[in-house]
């Protein structure tokens, strides 16, 4: 049989849709021509005529591209054509999922139109990205251009909330989420909003984040050039406040950190906020803690707390019932003396509560003691920079890594709580990103806590009041419904196979649930609402220092710190709502 030869294609022409395969309006095939290529991610369109209308332009995402000999039977007559004897035709066929139609006529496109890779306008239609009037660049697409997200689905316009998931240390998940907060703030879609829009970044993996304002030693002209690509400057956060907590057993108040000397605060609390602002609820932060009778205690103590505290003036200790108290170990001793005291209990604990009820709290309480210590004070010098607050900086780090985990979750607790009700009361105005890591630590599936409940409501109206939560987990499955459901923007890196078969991972098409198990660092699939398809990106290598290796040595200059009085001086309420 002679070989069969396929028809010259126009320069940019890739190929031609199939005709033994059904084509629809929402997919179809094109057969590659043997001088051509197409890869998954390429952006096709094809081009048919409409009786009574203009041409149909329908444009799609390569999902699957197939090769076989077309004219063999057996798996062992490769060997046979590769010799010659048995005449075949290599073919590769790309299955392509539509993206766009334009007009809106959904035809299926006609067996042998002609089908090309769209480039510039043609590529820019395809993905919408000339219909979002503010774009912000998340990365490169395997064609080596930009790929954007709608801003209007960041600010909390039309939607919020970003949803990161991948394996822990590969995916890449922490890295991509401050390169997206670099692009939201430097990229210009803000625009002046840009000036009161601040993030809160939750570190819990080692110092990592201490250094988001020095420059990368690893940065050279190439990694300049991607940035360029992208319309950013390869530079790093301009301004950034750092908390870590104190050190322990050092009556300095010294921040607990060794690999960043300078330019970072000690964040605590003291103990007359701590019986003041009813902190109590948020020592017991596990996610059963609610299923429990002891929960009524929780509240008639802080309750009680609230009442009876007097701060004393002296490094925030306290005086309950003539006793001072100026640690954390006192007043849990003083909490305990009343409740299993008979004539205190009926006051503390409520009239009608019993024994076991009473013994379960305390347990739980005293073992609190060593977690809490270091970050609940009355015996440290006050000082106004060890109150956590986003209010003189655009990014702010607090640094938890060095906190056992259920201090961890009481420190989460109260910051969102507290910069939810500082937005809350300050009204609609400027934007406050929220990252999270190990997201399903804070706001599991299973069970209720106060953070989890801060998190939903940051979920379900956040956006109303400006605040978008960034989160990051390993496994989105293990994560509250409704808080992965409200994220506008779903974003996938490397996946473990058996979490890549979760139906929380059902806008993946079956391609790139497989691809997403052996993405490589660096590779990210993207969903957004405008576009049916998630899109594979590829983001650039940090900018700023990731660790103190790669710090090249200062932090941002003159033009920082003109930049962090510049955020000091706008108070948030002046930004004109995003909505």
């Amino acid at each position: 049989m002679p070989r069969r030869t396929v028809p010259e294609q126009p320069a940019t022409s890739v190929g031609r849709v199939v005709g033994t395969e059904d084509s629809t309006p929402l997919q179809f095939s094109v057969a590659v021509a043997e001088d051509a290529y197409l890869q998954l991610d390429d952006v096709v369109v094809t081009v048919r005529a409409v009786p009574g209308l203009r041409p149909v332009m329908t444009s799609g995402v390569v999902t699957q591209v197939r090769a076989r000999h077309e004219g063999a039977s057996f798996g062992s007559d490769v060997f046979l054509i590769a010799d010659g004897v048995l005449p075949a035709q290599v073919q590769e066929i790309a299955e392509v999922t539509t993206t766009r139609v334009e007009p809106e006529c959904y035809v299926p496109p006609r067996p042998g139109e002609l089908a090309r890779r769209a480039t510039g306008d043609e590529r820019a239609q395809a993905l919408y990205f000339d219909q979002m009037e503010k774009k912000v660049a998340v990365g490169l697409g395997r064609d080596g251009d930009p790929i954007y997200v709608n801003l209007d689905f960041l600010d909390g316009t039309r939607g919020g909330h970003v949803s990161i998931s991948g394996i822990s240390g590969v995916a890449t998940k922490t890295s991509f989420a401050l390169f997206l907060l670099y692009s939201i703030f430097t990229g210009g879609a803000l625009g002046r909003r840009a000036l009161n829009a601040k993030a809160l970044v939750f570190s819990v993996k080692g110092e990592d984040l201490l250094f988001l304002d020095h420059a990368n030693t690893r940065l050279d002209d190439e990694l300049r050039a991607d940035y360029a690509r992208l319309d950013l400057a390869a530079a790093p956060f301009a301004s950034a406040g750092f908390f870590a907590p104190p050190t322990p057993d050092d009556l300095s108040g010294r921040p607990y950190v060794s690999g960043r000397t300078s330019g970072v605060a000690a964040f605590w609390w003291t103990l007359y906020e701590f019986c003041h602002d009813e902190l109590l609820a948020y020592v017991f932060a596990d996610a059963e803690d609610e299923r429990n009778q002891y929960t009524m205690v929780i509240h008639q103590v802080a309750a009680r707390l609230r009442r009876e505290a007097v701060e004393t003036g002296d490094g925030g200790a306290v005086a309950i019932e003539g006793q001072v108290l100026r640690t954390y170990d006192h007043l849990v001793d003083f909490i305990s003396d009343q409740l299993t005291d008979e004539d205190t209990r009926r006051d503390w604990a409520g009239p009608v509560t019993g024994v076991g009820t009473i013994n379960a709290f305390l347990r739980r309480l005293r073992s609190s003691l060593k977690p809490l210590r270091t970050i609940v004070r009355g015996d440290l010098p006050d000082t106004p920079s060890r109150r956590v607050s986003t209010e003189n900086q655009q990014v702010t780090v607090v640094d938890l890594h060095n906190l056992p985990e259920r201090a961890q979750r009481f420190v989460v607790g109260v910051v969102l709580a507290s910069e939810t009700a500082r937005k809350e009361a300050a009204g609609a105005g400027g934007l406050l990103f929220t990252m999270i890591d190990e997201l399903n630590k804070y706001a599991p599936r299973e069970g209720s806590s106060p953070i989890k409940e801060v998190l939903l409501d940051i979920a379900e109206r956040g956006r109303s009041l400006g605040i978008i939560l960034v989160g990051a987990q390993q496994t989105a499955s293990e994560v509250e419904r409704r808080i992965v459901s409200n994220s506008s923007i779903k974003i996938v890196g490397r996946l473990d196979p058996a979490e890549a078969g979760r139906p929380e991972y059902g806008f993946l098409p079956p391609s790139q649930r497989a691809r997403a198990t052996l993405a490589k660092p660096g590779t990210m699939f993207v969903s957004q609402p405008e576009i049916p398809v998630p899109l594979a990106v590829e983001f650039p290598f940090p900018a700023w220092a990731t660790r103190l290796s790669e710090s090249a040595g200062s932090p941002s200059t003159s033009n920082g710190a003109a930049r962090r009085d510049a955020f000091a001086r706008l108070p948030v309420a002046d930004d004109p709502p995003p909505f």
